[in-house]
């Protein structure tokens, strides 16, 4: 049986790119190798497109881009690939499915995702809308709150449309102080701050607008931090539920992956109703957003027990310190394995 070729896509040009890097490492180094060939892809910062035919281990290290050939992947179904550019002249290399590796904007918000659909090549993880509403926080609360999932309460601000004087006022009427403040569109906690006053929520407010044109205030939830993990397209999968240690106030982007203290615990120390609610709404969720493939599910428990919805990642992180594959290697699906079911998903021809 010949190997399906896969694609492996990663780096661009959000602010998790450093993130993509690691991830799409410990992916490619962990894909099953008599069944897949991967082709590294690499967008740059700038949002060029590169094919990586180096080591692994240098994916994170070196200015290698510069010398990197340029790729293109072809939007016609006729070529049902890419197209290796050297000079004027376009070399062919046919891709059997995708496996985006792409955090945040650009890579999980819908837009390469139409790409894909117009190569029609298969790829892993969720379609265009899925894709646009689940990275969307503001849009994602309005599906969750309609499916009847607890939530926190939140308000939403439009850049350049509101009065920083008068929604600092709503804030501390409707929610209260602290309160978390975060761009609508942006994934590992990027520009994420907690605000104890209205000085605060003023910095706040103007660093979330630095990263995206909408910026949600959410009123501050005192409870566990956990984090569950969904597989599947119409019959899912959903792992375990690990917990969220964080060594600073809130796990922001640097206490993911700068800070050694911080910690997950898998499985969460908590009652078996809880766990299992929390899978319930995980599944619920899924659904309501018709999300495919892939997606870990983020939850507060509160401290008599009430689970209350925090956010959904439709391409989380593989690092070493990942929640997502860690939660499946509890449940005794390692990581080459998950892989490849996740590469299954893609191939088994699922509607968008």
């Amino acid at each position: 049986m010949s190997k399906k070729v896969v694609a492996v896509i990663f780096g661009g040009i959000s602010s998790e790119h450093e993130v993509s890097k690691i991830s799409a490492a410990a992916i490619m180094r962990n894909m099953p190798q008599d069944k897949y060939r991967y082709i590294p892809v690499y967008i740059t910062k700038k949002g060029e497109w590169k094919l990586y035919d180096g080591s692994i281990d240098n994916i994170t290290e070196g200015n290698w881009e510069s010398y990197a050939a340029t790729c293109i992947l072809s939007p016609s179904t006729e070529h049902r690939g890419l197209f290796r550019i050297v000079g004027d002249k376009l070399k062919s290399i046919p891709v059997d499915v995708i496996f985006p590796v792409l955090h945040g904007k650009g890579g999980e918000d819908g837009t390469i995702q139409g790409l894909f659909e117009m190569s029609g090549i298969p790829y892993v993880g969720c379609g265009v809308l899925s894709s646009a509403v689940s990275m969307d926080k503001e849009y994602t609360k309005i599906i969750v709150e309609k499916a009847g999932v607890p939530q926190a309460k939140h308000i939403a601000l439009h850049k350049n449309n509101f009065d920083m004087e008068q929604a600092l006022s709503v804030i501390e009427e409707k929610l209260g102080f602290p309160c978390f403040i975060k761009p609508s569109r942006a994934g590992s906690s990027v520009g994420v701050s907690k605000a104890h006053n209205r000085e605060e929520a003023r910095d706040g407010i103007l660093l979330a607008a630095e990263n995206d044109k909408t910026i949600i205030i959410e009123e501050f939830i005192s409870g566990r931090e956990v984090e569950t993990a969904v597989l599947g397209n119409d019959e899912i999968q959903i792992s375990g539920v690990g917990e969220v240690l964080a060594a600073e106030e809130f796990y922001s982007y640097d206490a993911k992956y700068n800070n050694a203290e911080s910690k997950t615990v898998i499985p969460a120390d908590l009652p078996k109703e809880t766990r299992e609610k929390i899978r319930e709404y995980a599944g619920i969720i899924y659904k309501a957003l018709d999300c495919k493939g892939i997606s870990r599910v983020d939850f507060f428990v509160k401290e008599g027990g009430e689970v209350i919805f925090n956010e959904i990642n439709t391409l989380p992180g593989f690092t070493s310190i990942s929640m997502y594959p860690m939660l499946f290697k509890d449940r005794g699906i390692d990581t080459p394995e998950l892989i490849d079911r996740l590469i299954e998903t893609a191939l088994c021809g699922k509607e968008r």
